[in-house]
């Protein structure tokens, strides 16, 4: 970032800022989320610690109701953008969940987290990330997606007759960066839609393919 750039508009001089918000997502002058993920992690907390106070007045339904209202939302919001981040930033979120996790199941602290995870059927963040990139794929691939990301996504045509004609596979772009290109949606998206079993890319409505697709995660991550 040019730290001597400004902008003068009138009488007021605008200077550079290393991060800006747009939608409720921190976008940071390196792209890396450090500034959206550490924003997620002390709105959680927050919430986390009032929900903490109450836990023993509320059942387990409620607690399960307040932790999805007010951190599960906050992890999955916009998490799409989360793609390709490393452990040291990814590990933040996990322990959010974690935490919400031991408090929905009344699970003491140390014991291990991945049973509390799967006897509530919550996928981790990597995976919920994964899960979302996906969805957007499967609506552009169908055309529900706004027009600007549906031409981000193109579908693979092999120059002569292959069986890969009726796989419903996208055209994953070469990238020079691995930090920056890889993550992009236009990237990531098919890269990760062309690992997915033939019979969820041809599920016929997204109720079905959201069903298959959380199974296949369910399964790789818990079994």
């Amino acid at each position: 970032m040019n730290k001597d750039l400004n902008v003068t508009v009138g009488n007021c001089t605008i200077h550079p800022s290393t991060s800006c918000k747009s939608l409720g997502v921190t976008i940071d002058c390196h792209v890396n989320m450090e500034s959206q993920v550490n924003s997620i992690c002390r709105s959680a907390h927050f919430h986390l610690r009032n929900i903490s106070s109450i836990r023993h007045l509320l059942t387990d339904s409620a607690a399960a109701q307040l932790v999805h209202a007010l951190i599960t939302s906050r992890l999955d919001y916009c998490n799409s953008l989360l793609y390709g981040l490393p452990d040291c930033r990814l590990n933040k979120l996990q322990r959010i969940q974690n935490i919400a996790a031991r408090m929905v199941a009344r699970t003491p602290k140390f014991d291990h987290i991945t049973p509390v995870l799967r006897s509530l059927h919550w996928l981790p963040v990597r995976l919920r990330i994964l899960f979302k990139l996906l969805l957007l794929v499967y609506r552009c691939v169908n055309e529900t997606a706004p027009k600007y990301l549906c031409e981000l996504v193109s579908p693979y045509r092999p120059s002569r007759s292959l069986r890969s004609d009726s796989q419903l596979l996208l055209v994953v772009p070469k990238c020079r960066l691995k930090t920056y290109g890889e993550r992009a949606f236009s990237a990531a998206g098919p890269k990760e839609w062309n690992n997915l079993p033939l019979y969820i890319r041809q599920s016929p409505t997204i109720s079905l393919f959201k069903t298959n697709l959380k199974t296949v995660l369910f399964k790789s991550y818990f079994l």
